[in-house]
């Protein structure tokens, strides 16, 4: 069979237009909204501590909310990525492993039994019950031979998900939570502030970090075991940094924004904004996204590797176990920290990386920095639309991203 040629837009072209396709969705964002601002508003609201009401609003509400966006869409799409990698199930998202509902219970117990905890004791129980919710539904799955099934996951992560969510919302009821905190536990954002973006950044930028040093190592890992194992990969140690990954991102973003479980493959219709988002909302975030991205990038390998079989994998020498355990724990840590700033955002996690791979191809040293910003893409497209597309107080940005997220699925398993 001959091949047709075709033109070929290099690599770097791709990546280059993703960017500047980013910066301007960056800058339409805080541009256009019910204020009358523009470019110079922004260009004073960056360089000088002017004072008037368009540079305000400028830096004082639109721009911590578009870098939280980018934030959280950047966390969400790495996490995304990390899980569709390792566990080689292409509809994978942050909610499939019970992690975000987990990261929801702890964050509702918390509140419940210590009202007057502080942001980083409830930063901590959302990463706990990340971690819980991840584990049950590991366990769950390795209950039977064969290893960690696509599917045998998917009807744990649905069965884990729907039990952790009972029990945040049946605490919820019992303790009389009040409206504010309760709709934030739903998936909402109220009085942010500069000290707790300082808490959670440090857990998404930790958790891209490591995802993209493990990129390479993770196409590996998608491919299958016994490939991975036998290309040298050490999976267990892979898939045990990736696992604390994922738990650092979900648990840091349902601290911030409350749950973002999926309830097995159904979508879930659940309302969730990116507003009230401030400075110290974006300082938390930040230093985890600068930590965790660099380590996914770096781990890409082994995420193709870990696509192979495990025994091909296995005899390629990878720790198959401890290279998933790792991807896993920098995915959970990705997502969580992002659901902490926005909360239940989704798709986000399965469209960024399908996108990405029909852009720049399987390969995850490629895709994973291309769903980076496809993730922040989607994320500030869909804030943008939803404060513009009504007058009074806009749509949530969850509304626009289920718009677009739920066709796109439904693309996606018609392809199947």
């Amino acid at each position: 069979m001959m091949r047709e040629k075709g033109f070929c837009i290099p690599y770097g072209y791709k990546l280059l237009l993703a960017l500047l396709v980013w910066v301007g969705m960056f800058f339409a964002a805080i541009v256009f909204g019910a204020a009358d601002t523009g470019l110079r508003d922004v260009w004073l609201a960056l360089t000088t501590q002017d004072a008037s009401e368009a540079v305000l609003v400028i830096r004082e509400i639109r721009l911590p909310r578009e870098v939280a966006a980018v934030f959280v869409g950047t966390a969400l799409a790495v996490s995304g990525a990390i899980m569709q990698g390792i566990t080689r199930n292409p509809l994978a998202d942050p909610g499939l492993l019970g992690l975000t509902a987990g990261a929801n219970a702890g964050l509702a117990l918390t509140l419940a039994l210590f009202p007057a905890a502080g942001y980083f004791s409830i930063t901590l129980a959302c990463f706990l019950g990340a971690a819980a919710g991840t584990l049950l539904v590991f366990g769950i799955s390795a209950m039977k031979r064969g290893g960690f099934a696509p599917l045998r996951i998917v009807l744990a992560g649905a069965a884990v998900s729907a039990f952790l969510l009972a029990i945040a919302q049946g605490v919820g009821i019992y303790f009389h939570i009040p409206k504010e905190v309760a709709m934030w536990t739903a998936g909402g954002l109220i009085g942010t502030t500069w000290s707790q973006l300082q808490v959670i950044a440090p857990f998404i930028l930790l958790g891209l970090a490591i995802a993209l040093l493990l990129s390479r190592q993770l196409t590996i890992l998608s491919l299958s075991e016994e490939v991975a194992v036998g290309l040298g990969q050490k999976t267990r140690r892979i898939k045990s940094v990736l696992f604390a990954v994922i738990i650092m991102l979900a648990g840091a973003a349902v601290a911030l924004v409350g749950n973002m479980a999926f309830l097995g493959l159904m979508v879930p219709h659940i309302v969730r904004a990116v507003v009230g988002t401030d400075w110290p909302f974006v300082a938390a975030l930040l230093p985890w996204l600068l930590i965790l991205i660099p380590f996914s990038l770096y781990k890409a390998q082994r995420l193709n590797l870990l696509a192979l079989s495990e025994t091909v994998v296995i005899g390629l020498g990878v720790a198959i176990h401890k290279e998933r355990r790792h991807l896993l724990l920098a995915a959970v840590a990705l997502a969580a920290s992002a659901v902490s700033v926005t909360g239940g955002i989704a798709f986000i996690g399965l469209m960024a990386p399908h996108m990405a791979k029909s852009l720049v191809g399987p390969r995850h040293q490629r895709c994973m920095p291309v769903a980076i910003l496809l993730g922040g893409w989607l994320l500030l497209l869909a804030d943008t639309i939803g404060r513009n597309a009504v007058d009074t107080g806009g749509l949530p940005a969850g509304i626009i991203v289920a718009l677009i997220g739920a066709p796109y699925f439904l693309y996606l398993l018609s392809r199947r």
